[in-house]
């Protein structure tokens, strides 16, 4: 780690954003954060940051902690993610994510750093109450995952007749079938899955911005 790299790279998002080095630090709830890297990087000591001073200076100047480090990504998109479409805690929800234009529902801006794999959907029903509430946002992997893999595990779901839910996974009667799980609902059986990503994240309802 290069400390004047890194504090180089600080420093353009604080210009970007308008921001002042203490604001920064206060925000971050590590009040004198930036000061001490620019001791460090005058010191050459890199003891003078660390990776969790990074993670909580990302959010604020709107970039991710591997940026910060290594300047490995867009610098501008750390805790941006874009709504693709609406999910259905309850009644089923169509379109799925593909069907939606590229540039999707929104962009919203949340509270902390996120993947660039990342997409957001939001909940619409209340049938995984009170886990989840209308207008909630959750976030996941656009990759998805293996469905067996997360068995018992809350996830987006869209089905093979390209329904979007958000339900708990668990194995159906037949093979290759699931069975999708509510808190306050019934059971939806034997479905076959086309695609599944576990929740890395929940916004709740009125937290979230648009950008």
């Amino acid at each position: 780690m290069e400390l004047d790299a890194v504090l180089a790279r600080i420093e353009s998002r604080l210009k970007a954003l308008g921001l002042s080095a203490h604001a920064a630090s206060l925000a971050a709830k590590r009040p004198d954060a930036i000061r001490n890297l620019k001791r460090a990087a005058k010191n050459k000591d890199r003891r003078g940051i660390t990776t969790e001073t990074l993670m909580a200076l990302a959010p604020v100047l709107q970039t991710t902690a591997a940026w910060l480090l290594e300047g490995v990504g867009d610098p501008a998109s750390g805790n941006r993610v874009r709504v693709v479409g609406r999910i259905g805690a309850g009644a089923e929800i169509k379109p799925a994510f593909e069907q939606i234009s590229p540039e999707g529902l929104d962009e919203i801006e949340v509270p902390f750093p996120v993947s660039p794999d990342a997409i957001a959907f939001q909940v619409e029903g209340d049938s995984m109450w009170p886990r989840y509430d209308p207008g909630d946002v959750i976030i996941c992997w656009r990759q998805g995952t293996n469905a067996e893999e997360i068995i018992g595990w809350e996830a987006a779901v869209r089905t093979a007749d390209g329904k979007c839910y958000l339900k708990r996974i668990q194995r159906g009667a037949a093979s290759g079938t699931f069975d999708l799980e509510s808190h306050n609902a019934g059971p939806i059986r034997s479905v076959r899955i086309a695609w599944a990503a576990e929740i890395k994240g929940v916004v709740r309802s009125g937290q979230w911005h648009r950008r």
